[in-house]
């Protein structure tokens, strides 16, 4: 296989599109007749995935290897940060979680080289069975203050010997400012890896940006190789919270009003996305008794910190709502640490969480969860409730259940899994929700008669794989990008 220089997109800032840029790129190679993979050295996000054997890595780079119709694997992202507390992330390596810190000992640590050295591991890894490597940097690229410790950017960039691509979002403004500012801070080594620049979000017309375009070129001596639009129409799944940002807050009259809690540690609100485009429900996210009593059905997610999130539920009222929302026989849904919340205690003896060691649970299910050091991570399939079909998900969890009346909700070869009490139930499966059987038996008193939902979410999601590959070849000049791949 002949091998291609590696590409890489870095940003001006955060939240400039490199996740969904990076998804689209990997899809128009591999339609290109390519064989791309991902790869982040490190990501900071809640939102998580478990690769086929068992290991934890950033839902961004699951569904950029999706993008590149590949089965994931921890070299596309190595190092992976959990935000557990205020100011302190669980920090996963190679998959498997190696323990706490603050982001002052992360950030500003000294063990960054070791680090560093295993995302370059990694990344070899992946160079030998993939070609072109499509990398993603994090933030900005000139963080002056971090930039000596910083493993995700240039200096990761440099290591691979990658061609680097700077992208800035348009819509936020200043982004004459930010492209020059970005290029004019690196030191000269840096500014020899930078071959173009990518301004994305371009709102309107995008041929009145020409000028603009001249004058980018002309201060930083750097080709500007596309200007993508503003992408509204094209749904590609969240990095991170700062998704939660956009979606909807408030019950809506003449629709299955569901209520996602909004935790503060709220982990994989992803498991939702399916619920979410159906047409029938109107799924919003809300931290407000009100709003949450207002709705048909509630839903408490996962958590990266149950203790802090039960802590939350009571001092905020949301508890009260839900132990009365159980009252009327409304439906109530706790995924991974929501089904923990719903038991009678959550036991933390050896404060993998927080220094309290026991806290009562809403004692709506007659289970009891102890948090241990270590995480389960796997991939499992089943089937739900008394229906024959199997459909898949997968367990992130740092937790035991013993259940004091056995009444399961899933089945599988290797037993069953959750618990069922009348109108509620709890799993500590993400993705239970992906699959039909279980949101039509969620709807089934809802709406009659029951069918199958023809929302299919794989097929969906391919084709927006598509339409953003199809975009990104309209407006970046892709060709120029592959050109500078090949080695002489």
């Amino acid at each position: 296989m002949k091998k291609l220089r590696p590409i890489m997109f870095v940003g001006t800032g955060s939240d400039v599109g490199k996740s969904m840029l990076v998804t689209g790129i990997c899809r128009l190679l591999r339609q290109k007749g390519y064989s791309p993979a991902p790869f982040k050295a490190q990501n900071m996000s809640l939102n998580s995935f478990v690769t086929p054997d068992g290991f934890e890595i950033g839902r961004a780079q699951a569904v950029q290897a999706e993008a590149c119709k590949i089965e994931c694997s921890t070299d596309m992202n190595p190092i992976l940060l959990k935000p557990s507390g205020i100011h302190k992330s669980q920090v996963v390596l190679n998959g498997k979680p190696i323990g706490d810190q603050t982001t002052k000992e992360y950030f500003l640590g000294n063990n960054k080289e070791q680090l560093f050295k295993e995302a370059k591991l990694a990344f070899g890894r992946l160079n030998e069975k993939y070609t072109p490597i499509v990398l993603e940097g994090a933030g900005s690229i000139s963080e002056l203050n971090l930039k000596d410790r910083d493993i995700v950017n240039m200096k990761m960039a440099d290591a691979a010997d990658a061609d680097v691509y700077l992208i800035a979002d348009i819509d936020k403004g200043g982004v004459f400012a930010s492209v020059y500012g970005s290029i004019a801070l690196l030191e000269p080594w840096e500014k020899k890896l930078i071959k173009g620049i990518i301004i994305n979000k371009f709102r309107g017309d995008v041929s009145l940006f020409e000028e603009g375009k001249s004058i980018l070129e002309e201060l930083t001596g750097v080709p500007v190789l596309g200007i993508v639009p503003y992408a509204k129409d094209i749904y590609i799944e969240e990095e991170d919270s700062l998704g939660l940002e956009k979606k909807k807050n408030k019950a809506r009259d003449g629709s299955i009003n569901i209520a996602v809690v909004l935790l503060p540690y709220i982990s994989n609100y992803t498991d939702f996305n399916v619920l979410e485009k159906d047409a029938r429900t109107h799924l919003f996210y809300s931290n407000d008794p009100k709003n949450i009593s207002e709705a048909d059905i509630i839903i408490l997610p996962g958590s990266k910190n149950t203790i802090q999130d039960l802590l939350f539920l009571r001092e905020k009222g949301i508890a009260k709502v839900i132990l009365e929302a159980h009252r009327l026989q409304k439906n109530i849904i706790g995924i991974c640490g929501g089904y923990q919340m719903l038991g009678n205690t959550v036991a933390d003896p050896l404060g993998i969480e927080s220094d309290i060691k026991t806290i009562p649970g809403l004692g709506i299910l007659p289970i009891a969860t102890k948090l241990t050091a270590e995480k389960t991570t796997t991939q499992c399939s089943f089937s739900f409730k008394e229906y024959p079909n199997v459909i898949t998900g997968y367990e992130i969890h740092m937790g035991e259940t013993t259940i004091e009346i056995p009444s399961p909700l899933n089945y599988s070869v290797t037993g069953t899994e959750g618990y069922l009490s009348g109108n509620c139930w709890g799993t500590y499966i993400h993705g239970i929700l992906d699959n039909a059987i279980v949101i039509e038996d969620l709807l089934k008193d809802f709406t009659a008669p029951k069918v199958e939902t023809s929302f299919d979410y794989k097929a969906y999601k391919e084709e927006n794989y598509n339409k953003l590959a199809a975009l990104l070849e309209k407006h970046i000049d892709v060709e120029t990008i592959i050109s500078e791949m090949q080695y002489v």
